[in-house]
């Protein structure tokens, strides 16, 4: 199974003019392809180019002429290029006393343009044939001529990569990067290699962006309670919530078997402001207590909580009501906002 975008595409090209997109997408079919095909990740590679085949072209005049038709041709080329086992001389069961057995090997299966021309269509009792060249033309060229690729206006042959359902974008694509690395060490002299498009670039200034915006939604939230709060340590209490939660919320992610992307990174930006709402409010309590009773910060704390801690449950278990539905929709809609709810929750 594969996602229906495309993650990259890896471009074959040659300086060498014998290695035409023929010959570029006969090379990348059988050495290169296969690879990317293995790799952790790669949902399916797609060739947008051809492998070699040999090509009948039959001139319909020539066929008519020798009365022949196009099923002939077919049906000739069948029964004369097959690969056949021809069996063994001296096998079971033979005679007794006979030690010796002997393979009989056939060439059944054609290999070459010659071959395919002497391919007999018609034989006569006078010794006369026509053959296949006779009324075609035969070339080893490509097995299809729907797609062609081209680089900067030069011809090439491409090879489309497709994220699986469960494949990690970033990895995926260091991975096709690192495995076309080492395959280019076996390749002609004169083929080179380049990933003109991947969507991984966008996907990882994406998430540079986001957590970007992270930091400076930790730095505002830091400010703001600082204005408000007018002490150092009232502050910093507060701000060490932020990763903690964060931290919390990536182990909550890989129970899940949720991963960090565009829409996670979202919901841990909105949440930041959220997440210390509660420790402001025991940390406001704390010190009112400390101010006007004059306890010590342990037993301020364990008074404060006495008094808030039915409040600060309800607060989370109101929040978390509010979220949690979104990840029961139906659909692609659920697909989007189960990640989203499931990171605002947690």
């Amino acid at each position: 199974k594969s996602r229906s975008n495309f993650l990259l595409f890896a471009i074959l090209s040659s300086d060498d003019p014998a290695w035409d997109p023929v010959a570029l997408g006969d090379f990348a079919s059988r050495s290169v392809v296969p690879e990317l095909q293995r790799l952790p990740g790669v949902g399916q590679a797609q060739l947008f180019g051809t492998e070699r085949a040999m090509r009948i072209w039959i001139d319909p005049a020539k066929l008519l002429g020798f009365n022949l038709s196009a099923s002939d041709v077919t049906g000739a080329i069948r029964a004369q290029n097959a690969q056949v086992s021809a069996g063994e001389i001296g096998a079971l069961p033979n005679v007794a006393g006979q030690s010796i057995a002997a393979t009989v090997v056939v060439n059944g299966q054609l290999s070459s343009v010659e071959q395919f021309g002497n391919i007999v269509l018609r034989a006569k009792s006078d010794g006369s044939t026509v053959r296949l060249k006779d009324v075609a033309r035969i070339e080893l060229g490509a097995q299809a001529y729907a797609t062609s690729a081209r680089l900067n206006g030069k011809p090439s042959t491409g090879i489309g990569v497709q994220l699986s359902p469960n494949g990690n974008a970033l990895a995926t694509a260091n991975a096709v990067r690192a495995k076309m690395t080492e395959l280019e060490k076996f390749f002609p002299k004169g083929m080179s290699w380049t990933i003109p498009y991947d969507s991984s670039k966008f996907v990882k200034i994406s998430i540079q962006e986001v957590a970007k915006t992270l930091l400076e939604a930790v730095a505002l939230v830091f400010l703001v309670m600082f204005l408000f709060l007018q002490n150092w340590r009232y502050t910093l209490i507060p701000t060490v919530v932020v990763p903690v939660a964060l931290l919390g919320t990536f182990a909550g992610l890989l129970a899940m078997g949720f991963s960090i992307n565009v829409l996670t990174m979202f919901g841990m930006v909105l949440v930041i402001g959220i997440v210390v709402d509660d420790a402001i409010v025991v940390v406001e309590n704390v010190e009112r207590i400390m101010s006007e009773e004059g306890l010590p910060p342990l037993e301020a704390t364990r008074k404060a909580m006495g008094q808030i801690s039915g409040a600060i449950i309800g607060i989370t278990v109101v929040l978390i009501a509010v979220f949690v539905p979104l990840a029961f929709f139906a659909g692609s809609v659920g697909n989007i906002y189960r990640q989203f709810s499931a990171v605002m929750a947690v």
